[in-house]
């Protein structure tokens, strides 16, 4: 019995003795974020634990892209908490805290907040003033931010209603954010299209104008907003009749988005025809299937206005259609059969005694 007890008594001891030092080897976990004195978080710097002063580091641990730290696996003891940038020497340090206690098992915030009066106390006078200019500049950023988010929101605000023809509140909109900001081009094209909308067109070509101007002023110019500006403008001098004015701002839109020439001169062709510009519109017409010529709208354009050139057989009293102008409603009717134009294609071919085919031969 005696020896039963004493093993019982053995195990026990060498139970409690396995546990001890799991005990003692119960580590411990950091966190926190680093920000400069204008609150920009400090990405890419070492935050280190110390416990000799600060001349060797133990536990070393990166910010991220946001200026957070995590760390663990810490021994418990009293560290100094040091901060350094990716480029400050080794023994040279950009903030720290010391004499901070870390108990096993405890997940500790420590952060680097160098925004803090302590710290720019002890800033000297060169670098408190380089800290205000980067405040100030700071400022100044946030500020030019949130007034173009705010000045995104009504272009955007300012589109649909172009797009649903509320010219007049697009016109109100858009007139207040030019005055708050002049320099935007993209602004003075959505205030042109709104003063387009409502015919006031001096008005619409002075804003088109001048999107122009300041995209071709502009280190880096937008071709979007130099197409849809010139587009715009062509439309206007169409309307105006002012049909070299109207060329050269479709040309000019076609410079700056050659990848759109087929949309840009089939909206000349258009325009011109709205304006019974005969020449104006064949000559559109005919840019706009050089740039594409599957698209049926710039045939059915050119063979209209041509058909306004017709003459009369006096012998057999047939219409007799100028060179092109058959072959260029055929060609519509071979892409677009079942067109918006498609019976008036056939119509007027009916009309010339020529029967529909689905050949054509474009201009050499």
């Amino acid at each position: 019995m005696r020896k039963t007890k004493f093993w019982l008594v053995l195990t026990f001891a060498a139970v409690v003795s396995a546990a001890l030092p799991a005990m003692a080897q119960q580590t411990a976990k950091i966190h926190g974020h680093v920000q400069d004195p204008a609150g920009v978080a400090l990405k890419g710097g070492t935050v280190s634990l110390s416990d000799d002063g600060g001349k060797t580091s133990r536990y070393s641990f990166k910010t991220d892209d946001n200026g957070n730290y995590t760390g663990d696996g810490i021994a418990p003891g009293t560290y100094s908490i040091i901060y350094r940038n990716a480029d400050t020497p080794p023994d040279k340090i950009v903030d720290e805290f010391n004499e901070v206690k870390i108990a096993a098992g405890a997940d500790i915030t420590q952060d680097f907040d160098m925004s803090r009066p302590e710290y720019l106390s002890k800033l000297s006078p060169e670098q408190k003033k380089a800290l205000e200019d980067i405040k100030a500049k700071n400022a100044e950023v946030l500020k030019e931010n949130s007034q173009i988010k705010n000045l995104n929101a009504d272009l955007i605000k300012a589109r649909q209603d172009n797009k649903d023809k509320n010219y007049t509140e697009a016109e109100s909109l858009m007139t207040r954010d030019t005055q708050a900001k002049p320099d935007a081009g993209v602004l003075w094209v959505e205030l042109g299209v709104a003063q387009k909308g409502l015919k006031k067109y001096d008005d619409a070509v002075t804003s088109l104008k001048k999107a122009v101007e300041l995209e071709a002023a502009s280190k880096k110019p937008n071709p979007e907003i130099q197409a849809a500006a010139n587009d715009a403008l062509g439309e206007v001098y169409a309307t105006q009749g002012k049909v070299p004015e109207a060329q050269a701002a479709y040309d000019a839109a076609v410079q700056a988005d050659p990848k759109g020439a087929a949309v840009h001169y089939t909206n000349e062709a258009i325009m011109m025809d709205r304006a019974n510009q005969i020449d104006a519109t064949v000559a559109a017409a005919d840019k706009a299937i050089a740039a594409d010529p599957t698209k049926a709208i710039a045939y059915y354009l050119k063979g209209k206005a041509l058909i306004n050139k017709a003459s009369v057989d006096p012998k057999t009293g047939k219409i007799v259609a100028p060179p092109g102008c058959a072959e260029a409603y055929q060609k519509y009717l071979q892409l677009a059969p079942d067109g918006q134009f498609s019976a008036d294609a056939k119509a007027v071919l009916a009309e010339m005694s020529t029967t529909v085919t689905s050949s054509y031969k474009g201009k050499k």
